[in-house]
């Protein structure tokens, strides 16, 4: 495959930002009175201004992850996905979640695709001590052609907690927390790969199948909530699609990353089989890294030993963009 993979197979990460940028400068009104916007459009999170607290909100869904568990006839994690999805990109603004609603769009309903996706999501809510206070369910037929599964979700904070990284400093150190697999990003090219070189019933060294290893839910970062009640910390990230140019979101300043997390070994699969380059996989999937800390280093240590598997991964640096060593990755 070439350096562009990902697009190949059907996203284009650079269209993607130009697009929303498109969108995003036509978003000029704002609320006037009081529980107005705070901060400006990007970050994971969109905050409100409420008195002494800040509301936020985030929008998010599962993806064509939903077409593996279609090929598996096993819809019963993908819920627990889609709540992931929404609670961490709260979590990194030391957002606590505490309320969700659901939006499926279907061309057919499934009483059992429906029931199992139940499960998914009240394990989910489970996870991440959320109640589900409703959803929507759209029927589409002509306009969707299967199932896709969505949600918002609502969190709170106090205004003098939110970490939204405008302390990140050059010299800080960045801490990466492993995650569980590939999660809910990358899996257009992921799935190209399986289905041109493979099949989801092949084992890999793991001992899991293709399709298995693909289906894995998104980890709930919950602890992160503890962590940034109990350490410094000045900027988090959850590493979803785009790899590590979701830290270019916390700060201007740069992102160094030297000493990375081993990838587990379906990433090891997908670039060995499909013959992608080291950067297109780190601009395409979390790599093992789900979620990072922004830290001082005097907070280093503190933060490692609240969290197993976690470890300093590179720094901040004065010269912008990412980068994987002395190469960037755009």
């Amino acid at each position: 495959m070439t350096q562009n993979a990902y697009s190949e197979a059907g996203v284009d990460i650079d269209l993607e930002a130009t697009a929303i940028k498109a969108l995003i400068k036509n978003l000029t009104y704002r609320r006037k009175g009081n529980y107005t916007m705070l901060g400006n459009v990007g970050h994971f999170a969109g905050l409100i201004d409420f008195g002494p607290k800040a509301l936020a909100l985030t929008t998010d869904g599962v993806g064509t992850k939903m077409l593996i568990a279609d090929k598996l006839g096993d819809w019963s994690t993908v819920g627990i996905d889609c709540i992931a999805m929404n609670v961490n990109d709260l979590y990194v603004m030391h957002m606590e979640p505490v309320a969700f609603v659901d939006y499926i769009a279907t061309d057919k309903l499934s009483v059992e695709k429906m029931a199992q996706i139940g499960i998914g999501l009240n394990e989910g809510a489970r996870q991440a001590n959320i109640d589900i206070v409703g959803g929507e369910t759209a029927s589409l037929k002509g306009l969707v052609n299967g199932l896709d599964l969505a949600g918002t979700c609502f969190g709170i904070q106090d205004k003098g907690k939110i970490v939204t990284g405008d302390k990140i400093r050059p010299g800080d150190k960045i801490v990466g927390v492993p995650s569980t697999g590939i999660h809910s990003n990358g899996l257009s090219l992921a799935r190209m790969v399986v289905e041109k070189y493979a099949d989801y019933d092949e084992k890999i060294s793991t001992g899991k199948t293709l399709g298995r290893e693909l289906l894995t839910p998104t980890r709930i970062y919950h602890e992160s909530l503890n962590v940034a009640d109990t350490c410094t910390v000045h900027g988090m990230c959850h590493v979803t699609g785009g790899g590590l140019l979701n830290f270019l979101r916390l700060s201007r300043y740069g992102f160094r990353f030297d000493t990375l997390l081993q990838p587990p070994a379906i990433f090891s699969w997908i670039q060995e089989t499909g013959k992608i380059s080291d950067v297109e996989m780190y601009r395409t999937f979390n790599m093992g890294m789900g979620y990072a800390y922004v830290v001082p280093p005097a907070s280093v240590d503190a933060v490692t030993a609240l969290l197993p598997g976690a470890q300093a991964v590179g720094e901040v640096t004065e010269k912008p963009g990412a980068w994987l060593g002395n190469v960037q990755v755009t």
